[in-house]
């Protein structure tokens, strides 16, 4: 079992327990997980910090921006900018008219949601500052 922090288009943060990753993934694209505080059914998983071993403390804001920094970094570094043809090229790669390779970018909610909706993986992260200064 996975316990996800959870975002609606509303911006209500609820959590919900899911038998893993893929079960999240395929109920969020069905339109199964819905906002208990509105309804929505445009849920985003919440940015979340991972919880290893057994530590009572929770990492501080400063931490998870950290955090986010170095995923910033590990995805501008291994991966292909696309700019707002994302939804574009994630369909040209999922239907092998393009390269397999990891790729990133701008797609609106709409994009990102049909995107979802045509089995085609695709995630959001929060893109913060590449740095403090």
């Amino acid at each position: 079992m996975i316990l996800y922090t959870l975002r609606c288009s509303a911006d209500h943060e609820f959590e919900a327990w899911f038998r893993d990753g893929a079960t999240y993934e395929k109920q969020a694209a069905a339109g199964e997980v819905s906002c208990p505080e509105c309804g929505d059914t445009d849920i985003q998983k919440a940015p979340m910090a991972p919880r290893l071993g057994r530590s009572k403390s929770e990492p501080s804001p400063a931490d998870v921006r950290r955090m986010l920094q170095q995923v910033r970094k590990y995805v501008e570094s291994n991966c292909e900018y696309v700019g707002n043809k994302f939804a574009d090229e994630a369909r040209k790669i999922h239907k092998g008219e393009a390269d397999k390779r990891g790729i990133y970018g701008e797609a609106t909610d709409t994009e990102h949601r049909e995107l979802a909706e045509e089995g085609i993986e695709v995630h959001r992260i929060p893109w913060v500052p590449p740095n403090d200064a």
